[in-house]
């Protein structure tokens, strides 16, 4: 999980043969070290198909989600077990090296009240069972840190430190995303320092989602943060394209943030190489 990669909603609504197909030369062609799988609906995946085209084309993969209203640790810490188990077998399957995201929660989880320390122990005592699973299949978990508008348990990088240190399991790390820091941080290297020992990946996103390098993100701050901790791990760009309904909604994607594919990987793909060599990351 090194390099640069990109998020698979750039290519298609959800992952289906077809957008493998597409997304996958492409990425490869690109020089892309790996794309993000976004595993909404794990059971649909050809993972048979998918590794086979990641085979070929030589290039890795990581797999993400946020997990089902009706199967979160919170309300339903049995079902959030088993949709996570079946997540991370297709996860192995695929032959990807991480599931991320919002695993310990749902894109939209809000009780209207700050978290309570009853909701952390579910989710850790949850997650302790998911990552024990993982580590039978030689994969790690990375847990998120989003925007208050998306969950209201994990918005920071000390909550999500807070949280990986609960669940006390090596194969579980620290995952960031530029966007939500924007909303959230005080500062975006104050936020990667905060995660030195816990960050191996992180999405690079424009402040509306859209070109990386049109927008507000403070990027110079992004990579000089990164260089200070020597980071190692995965860049993914993320700016969404294609957004299936439930997650357009629960992501408040009203527009479109950029003109097309094409636009994206023209410019904002140059735009993040370009400052992870001048700070010395690739």
């Amino acid at each position: 999980m090194q390099g640069f990669g990109i998020h698979t909603s750039l290519w298609a609504h959800s992952w289906t043969r077809e957008a493998a197909e597409l997304a996958i030369p492409e990425a490869a062609e690109r020089g892309l070290a790996f794309v993000e799988i976004a595993l909404l609906e794990p059971g649909k995946v050809d993972t048979a198909h998918t590794r086979a085209l990641l085979e070929k084309h030589g290039i890795g993969a990581v797999c993400s989600l946020g997990l089902p209203d009706d199967a979160r640790p919170t309300n339903n810490p049995e079902r959030a077990f088993d949709f996570l188990k079946l997540a991370l077998d297709k996860t192995a399957e695929i032959g990807a090296t991480a599931l991320s995201g919002v695993i310990y929660g749902s894109i939209g989880e809000r009780t209207g009240k700050p978290p309570t320390e009853a909701e952390y122990d579910i989710v850790a005592r949850t997650m302790q069972k998911v990552a024990a699973h993982a580590r039978t299949l030689g994969l790690e978990l990375g847990i998120e840190a989003v925007n208050r508008y998306e969950n209201h348990m994990i918005n920071t990088t000390e909550q999500a430190v807070g949280l990986i240190e609960r669940i006390g399991a090596p194969n579980v790390f620290l995952h960031l995303d530029t966007y939500h820091m924007n909303i959230e941080a005080k500062g975006q290297a104050n936020a990667i320092l905060a995660g030195a020992g816990h960050l191996k990946y992180i999405h690079l996103s424009e402040s509306d989602r859209g070109v990386p390098g049109t927008g507000t993100i403070a990027w110079d701050e992004v990579f000089a943060g990164l260089a200070g901790i020597g980071f190692k791990g995965g860049m993914a760009m993320e700016s969404f394209i294609h957004m299936p309904p439930q997650l357009a909604s629960a992501l408040s994607v009203w527009r479109p943030v950029a003109d097309s594919r094409e636009q994206l990987l023209g410019e904002g793909l140059p735009f993040l190489r370009n400052k992870a060599r001048q700070y010395k990351l690739i």
